[in-house]
């Protein structure tokens, strides 16, 4: 008499979380698996909205400079870590961007320092 699924299905309900580690555990041996968790990727055009939420880079955009030039320049040098003359370039340049593909916490900390020195910043 051959074993049936559900006779494999019935001996497996019917152990203890011990049991079935060693059995796991035997498994990987004998086939050489490995039973860790896969990540699964999301499906293509599934959840876009999701996606917009879970943005991971952003750009910060000097927008305008506003009326303090100088204060701006210094907070773009202090940002980006440029020259004199480079972040006077940028000033002089904008819309530009200051820095790009940074993390939520950098670009937002980038922003609140241009604001400060008077400047108008996007953040995408």
């Amino acid at each position: 008499m051959a074993i049936t699924k559900d006779d494999i299905l019935e001996a497996v309900g019917a152990m203890s979380v011990m049991e079935l580690n060693d059995l796991v555990k035997a498994f990987e041996e004998k086939f050489g698996v490995s039973a860790a968790a896969m990540a699964v990727a999301a499906a293509p055009g599934a959840g876009g909205a999701a996606a917009a939420e879970e943005k991971t880079e952003f750009n910060v955009i000097l927008a305008e400079v506003g009326s303090n030039k100088v204060g701006v320049i210094k907070a773009v040098r202090e940002i980006t870590g440029l020259g004199l003359k480079e972040a006077k370039d940028l000033v002089d340049g904008a819309p530009k961007p200051v820095k790009e593909g940074v993390d939520k916490a950098t670009a937002d900390d980038a922003k609140k320092k241009l604001e400060d020195a008077g400047a108008k910043v996007d953040v995408k």
